[in-house]
C-alpha cells in the first residue's frame, strides 16, 4: 500500500484530492503541508502492508500496529524455512536481520562481513539472491556512469539491501514508535535509512527498471538514479530540513542532468534543473517532472 492508498485508507479524501489538484511547482500551503507530514511519519511506523494500515485506522492502535508487523516478521523467517533450500535458511535469517545495521553505515554498502564475521559472498550469494528474488528486499547496485543501457555500468560487488517496506524496517530495527511524537526523528533515524527505503518503495513502484545509486570513488555517492524513458536522473533523500549535497552538485558539474530530484522536508520548489519536493509527494514523482519539463 503506498502512502497515497493509506490516506485513502486513514479517510483523508481531501488531502488526496489536494495533491491530485497541484498543476505547478509552487509552496504547499501549511494547511496542507503540515498534516501531510504528520501523516508521512504515521506512514513510516505502520509501513503500507494492508494488516499493519488496518491495525491503526480501525483503532489508532499504535500497540496492535507493533504486533501485526512482528507477526509479518516472524511469518517471514517461516517462510525462509518452508521454501528455501536448507543450506540457506540460516544464511537468509542472518542476511534479514543485518539489514538495519547494513543501513546505518555511512555509505550503506552492503558488507558480508556485517552479517557474520569473515562471511564470504559465494557463501551467501544463493540466499540473498533468493530473498530479492522472493520480493522481501531490494538489491540497489552501484552505477558507474549515467548511460544506457543502465545495467551495462552496474558495479556487481557493490549494492545495497534495502527491506520492501519501511514499517517492517523499522521494527526490524526495533525502533519504538514514540519516535514519531520527536520531531523529525523517525526522517533522520540511523542515517535517513527509514526515508531511503520509504522513497525507494515509491520509485521501485513508478518505473520499470530499478533504480540504481551512484558514486565516484570515496568522494561523492548520490542516493539514487531512476531510468526514465532515456533519461538518467539523479535522486538525492534528505532526512532532515538541510538539502546542501556536494554529492549532488558533482554529479551535476559532471553529467548535466536534465533534471534532478531532491527529497526533503523542505517545501516544493524548482530552482534551475533542480526540483526539492518534500518527501510525502515521492509516489507523485512522475507528475512533479511532468511539471518540471513543461
Amino acid at each position: 500500500m503506498t502512502f497515497t492508498e493509506f490516506l485513502w485508507a486513514s479517510g483523508e479524501e481531501k488531502l488526496v484530492q489536494y495533491i491530485d489538484s497541484i498543476d505547478t511547482l509552487e509552496p504547499i500551503p501549511d494547511i496542507f503541508f503540515n498534516p501531510l507530514y504528520e501523516k508521512i511519519k504515521m506512514y513510516f511506523i505502520t509501513g503500507g502492508m494492508p494488516e499493519s494500515v488496518r491495525a491503526w485506522t480501525e483503532g489508532n492502535d499504535v500497540a496492535r500496529v507493533q504486533k501485526v508487523l512482528r507477526d509479518i516478521l516472524d511469518a517471514y523467517e517461516l517462510d525462509f524455512s518452508k521454501h528455501a533450500e536448507i543450506k540457506d535458511i540460516a544464511k537468509l535469517g542472518q542476511i534479514w536481520s543485518s539489514i538495519p545495521s547494513q543501513l546505518s553505515k555511512e555509505n550503506k554498502k552492503f558488507l558480508y562481513k556485517a552479517v557474520k564475521a569473515r562471511a564470504r559472498s559465494r557463501e551467501y550469494e544463493d540466499a540473498l539472491t533468493w530473498l530479492c528474488d522472493a520480493g522481501f528486499a531490494y538489491k540497489i547496485y552501484r552505477n558507474t556512469k549515467p548511460a544506457l543501457p543502465v545495467s551495462a555500468y552496474d558495479d556487481l560487488s557493490a549494492f545495497k539491501l534495502y527491506a520492501v517496506d519501511v514499517g517492517l524496517l523499522r521494527r526490524l530495527a526495533l525502533l519504538d514508535p514514540i519516535s514519531f511524537n520527536e520531531g523529525n526523528r523517525l526522517f533522520s533515524e540511523f542515517k535517513g535509512a527509514l526515508s531511503e527505503n520509504y522513497v525507494l518503495q515509491s520509485l521501485a513502484a513508478q518505473y520499470e527498471v530499478l533504480p540504481r545509486y551512484w558514486s565516484s570513488g570515496s568522494t561523492a555517492e548520490v542516493d539514487f538514479t531512476i531510468q526514465r524513458g532515456n533519461d538518467i536522473l539523479p535522486i538525492e533523500v534528505k532526512s532532515d530540513e538541510n538539502v546542501r549535497g556536494k554529492s549532488f552538485t558533482l554529479y551535476n558539474q559532471k553529467y548535466a542532468p536534465r533534471i534532478r530530484v531532491m527529497f526533503s522536508l523542505k517545501n516544493l520548489k524548482k530552482d534551475d534543473n533542480l526540483i526539492n519536493i518534500p518527501v510525502f509527494f515521492a509516489d507523485h514523482l512522475e507528475r512533479f517532472i511532468d511539471l518540471a519539463s513543461k
